[in-house]
């Protein structure tokens, strides 16, 4: 045990004016004088909102938290932060992440709490928060939402993967508009965000095999008791975490990052995993760069069995073992001594697990596929790097050559796709551009591209698609991301043109157009500035200061820690 002075003493212990403004005002609530008096106080940052469907019950999670906190002797407060609802928030999600990271931050710093209790579920609430706290660093516990009970659709199993799938079939005249109603309220079935192996579910294994959750954070249904059961007792852990001084600066080491990364390795994780660790990375002062997915997942088979790269749902993760039960199949690749937010080596969290069906966690020696993790591309298309998920694209596709389709930006993508006079055949390469950070702007998750109408009226299910934009989580195909640098920052694939041979290689790690350096640099002179930028708000500031996607996309300002130092008195 450290023996710190409570961060909040600096507010609730003082005497005279100040401490009376203090106490008096929190008074007004019904909170008697003792729950000031050398309780540690602990803040639930909660991202609860109407508008986040997946969040949409962490009022009542909150509530268990708070339980937690009152049994181990800590005084709980609750507090709201901007929340992003993946689903409705235009133009994307993504944009605002490092505004909600600002908020949590600056929420966290100015007010008197000694510990957090970050409450985030959605795609981009769980690396927002885990950002914004990174810069104040504090004792901090992550407890996510859960995903929903899996959907269930004409006597089969169902979930958001199946949203691509189900496009596909009405654009191809296989499925009714009637048909795609009963789908739409049969999927979405239960509180929690999506079934599968998507972004948000890839975020809360992030947090658990950072070690920034309990055991078992990651895969408990939002509908399942034990959910509210594991938030309870994340509640009465920070109180010790604050006792002991457990910091996220203690958690947060190299050796955790790498841990994380074997992990998502392992179950499939979502692309955007690369650039919300590297951005996270970036807040802690960790060394980390886009090449380290290539190197510490090398060898990483693919062990979780669930869609979008296999068949099954998060739900029947958590039934097989969860996170837990992976990682021990993990073990030889881990670093097994890294500390966790239960102060006990990574190793003892999983050392108990047992798998209990391994049609859906397979083992090492037998995995369900040996092509996992994120590949990390290099090239004169993407000199500082692009992405692609080799278990969710079809193998045939993974070496491949063929000829460019471009799209200028997403309004010609869209006008264009369907035009049955589109010069384009399975073996083209399509490329969108100008949807990167800077340019859309936000990054949004339209990589996964369509397949135009008249080819997948061919039977044609999957295409080389490339872009300097994102993909859902949720999405598959052989689909080339973050593009770096991205078209608006004047890279390599803001001069690509119709008819261009464009090669990619993901065994070698290479994506390449056949054009000499010379012809690229004479295309890039003739480049304009775009015009079109914002003039003011957030959005503004975030065109001005956003990073490329191989650096994690955060705003420059905000690399590195600042600390828990608190503001000037007012008073």
């Amino acid at each position: 045990m450290k023996d710190k002075k409570l961060r909040s003493a600096e507010w609730f212990g003082r005497t005279g004016k100040d401490g009376f403004i203090y106490r008096s005002w929190m008074k007004n609530q019904g909170i008697p004088a003792h729950e000031f008096k050398g309780k540690p106080v602990i803040g639930i940052c909660n991202t609860w909102s109407e508008l986040t469907p997946c969040n949409a019950h962490f009022r009542e999670l909150a509530e268990s938290v708070k339980h937690g906190i009152y049994e181990a002797g800590g005084f709980p407060v609750e507090f709201p932060v901007m929340s992003l609802g993946e689903t409705l928030i235009k133009p994307t999600a993504m944009l605002y992440r490092n505004l909600v990271s600002m908020d949590a931050e600056e929420s966290i710093r100015a007010n008197p709490l000694d510990g957090v209790v970050l409450l985030c579920g959605c795609d981009k609430t769980t690396p927002a928060l885990i950002m914004g706290a990174c810069s104040v660093d504090i004792p901090t516990i992550v407890v996510s939402g859960g995903a929903m009970l899996t959907g269930k659709y004409q006597g089969r199993d169902i979930a958001t993967s199946d949203v691509w799938r189900f496009s596909e079939a009405e654009r191809a005249g296989r499925m009714s508009e009637d048909e795609m109603n009963i789908a739409e309220a049969c999927m979405s079935r239960s509180r929690g965000h999506c079934a599968v192996m998507g972004t948000a579910s890839t975020m809360a294994v992030m947090a658990e095999a950072l070690g920034l959750t309990l055991p078992d954070n990651a895969a408990i249904p939002a509908a399942d008791s034990r959910r509210k059961v594991l938030a309870h007792l994340s509640g009465m852990r920070i109180v010790d975490m604050v006792k002991e001084d457990l910091k996220l600066s203690d958690v947060l080491t190299r050796q955790a990052f790498d841990n994380a990364i074997v992990t998502n390795a392992a179950i499939g994780g979502s692309t955007n995993f690369i650039i919300h660790l590297l951005a996270i990375a970036g807040r802690i002062g960790v060394e980390l760069s886009i090449d380290d997915f290539n190197t510490s997942a090398l060898g990483i088979p693919l062990l979780a069995n669930l869609q979008p790269s296999g068949k099954y749902f998060m739900e029947d993760l958590y039934y097989a073992g969860g996170i837990p039960a992976v990682m021990k199949e993990l073990d030889k690749f881990l670093y097994r001594d890294t500390i966790t937010v239960n102060g006990k080596p990574m190793a003892d969290n999983y050392k108990t697990a047992e798998c209990y069906n391994r049609d859906v966690i397979a083992s090492v020696e037998t995995p369900f596929n040996k092509l996992a993790g994120i590949s990390v591309l290099k090239g004169n298309i993407c000199e500082h790097g692009a992405v692609i998920k080799p278990s969710a694209a079809t193998p045939g596709l993974m070496k491949h050559a063929g000829r460019a389709v471009v799209f200028e930006n997403i309004d010609d993508y869209k006008s264009r796709l369907d035009d049955p006079d589109l010069d384009i055949d399975e073996t083209c390469v399509m490329v969108l551009k100008n949807v990167g950070p800077k340019g859309y702007p936000g990054m949004p998750e339209v990589g996964n591209m369509n397949i135009p109408k008249k080819l997948l009226e061919k039977g044609v299910h999957d295409m080389v698609r490339l872009s300097d934009g994102r993909m859902s989580g949720t999405g598959f195909g052989t689909v080339v991301l973050h593009v770096s640098p991205e078209a608006s920052a004047g890279g390599t694939i803001a001069v690509l043109k119709d008819g261009d041979m464009i090669s990619l290689d993901v065994f070698k790690g290479t994506l390449n157009v056949d054009l000499s350096d010379t012809e690229i640099a004479e295309r890039k002179k003739q480049l304009t500035a775009p015009t079109d930028w914002a003039t003011r708000g957030y959005v503004y500031l975030y065109q001005q200061h956003v990073e490329q996607a191989h650096l994690g996309a955060d705003l420059d300002f905000l690399k590195g820690g600042s600390g828990s130092e608190i503001h000037k008195d007012s008073h």
